[in-house]
């Protein structure tokens, strides 16, 4: 496949003191890789960098202190090739993490635009069991990957209302105080929703109830405020005497939740089996790739970490066969080889071994 033959991908990466990578460059072209090693090699440490080539702290949502390779301690750099552009992010002794693209100073937002990259890791798997938060946060990933934009609302939106919260705990009541905050927080507040809304159309009608994982029906839950600017406006002036006893802003949509039910059972998911609740996510992800892909006509990158250790011989090659559909450059990690077999040659290969605490990146010949 040519490098603009239909899926985004990173050309080019190189590693320096990046969590057990001292020094590690690799290039690929457009097929799945499958990386491999013991657990504590540094599998997840590769993909996690290609994570982080996305807005956000990446898929183990880790501040850039915790990223450097110890001892040194000297500050980590990841370099890329994605889409065609430059990327390098780095992050000095005591300093945030910095991005350039083309050498030129970016905001981490902008790398919306050059690729999209999904992930799917095992800590997700308790995503219908734990709280609110991280299913929204699941579902603000999904929104950003069809509508880039959603990432610079989401921060507006969590600035104005740092600095309502911050009113609320010094015991500010002027109302006038509120009054330019609030409407900022409704402006970008229901245009979150309307983006939430939106890309939980383009999951439904993307998923494939007759395919090999279960489709989800999804839903927004939660207070109707957020559905218009005007409700919202009015909803935080009178959610004010409350939310000054909370100290912090108790309606708004970043207290939605998202809702998924099995829909050949017509079962919440929390109430799913383990393995049915991971082959929903699984579901979810194929079906935000496959949306992608339709309407852009570039499948996304995909970082699937430890997917199939889990799933049954027919299920991995149900999984495999999904991505090579696709077109899509993957990055899967597992402990042995014998968990891409059904890949055969059609993957790179690569090993991850420790080598005195240093990771090393060996290829292997399929």
């Amino acid at each position: 496949m040519s490098d603009d033959a239909g899926a985004d991908r990173v050309s080019s990466l190189s590693l320096s003191h990046f969590r057990s990578h001292r020094r590690t460059r690799l290039q690929f072209d457009a097929r799945p890789v499958a990386v491999h090693g013991a657990n504590g090699a540094g599998k997840t440490n590769l993909i996690e960098a290609i994570s982080l080539l996305s807005p956000g702290r990446g898929m183990r949502r880790a501040e850039a202190a915790e990223i450097v390779r110890r001892p040194e301690a000297i500050g980590w750099r990841v370099a890329a090739m994605l889409g065609g552009r430059e990327v390098e992010l780095r992050a000095e002794p005591g300093q945030p993490r910095t991005t350039r693209v083309d050498e030129k100073p970016a905001p981490q937002v902008a790398l919306a635009r050059l690729a999209r990259v999904l992930w799917l890791v095992p800590s997700m798997d308790r995503l219908w069991l734990e709280g609110a938060e991280g299913r929204r946060r699941f579902l603000d990933r999904m929104t950003l990957s069809f509508l880039p934009d959603h990432a610079e609302g989401v921060l507006a939106y969590e600035k104005a209302m740092r600095d309502r919260n911050r009113l609320l705990r010094d015991g500010i009541r002027d109302a006038h105080w509120y009054e330019a905050l609030e409407a900022q927080m409704a402006r970008h507040g229901t245009g979150i929703h309307a983006r939430r809304a939106d890309a939980l159309t383009r999951l439904q009608a993307a998923q494939q109830p007759d395919g090999p994982f279960p489709a989800a029906t999804l839903s927004l839950s939660g207070p109707d405020e957020e559905t218009s600017e005007d409700a919202l406006t009015a909803a935080l002036a009178a959610s004010r005497p409350r939310d000054m006893a909370a100290g912090r802003t108790l309606v708004g949509p970043h207290r939605v939740d998202l809702s998924a039910l099995y829909a050949a059972k017509g079962m919440e998911a929390r109430l799913c089996s383990t393995g049915e609740q991971k082959a929903l996510l699984i579901s979810l992800i194929l079906a935000n790739a496959r949306a992608l892909a339709a309407e852009t006509g570039r499948a996304p990158i995909l970082l699937l970490d430890e997917v199939a250790a889990h799933l049954d011989a027919d299920r991995r090659a149900a999984l495999y066969a999904e991505l090579l559909d696709l077109g899509a450059q993957a990055f899967l990690t597992g402990t042995g080889p014998e968990l891409f077999a059904e890949l055969g040659g059609a993957a790179r290969q690569l090993r991850v071994v420790d080598v005195e605490g240093t990771s090393r990146v060996e290829e292997i010949a399929t």
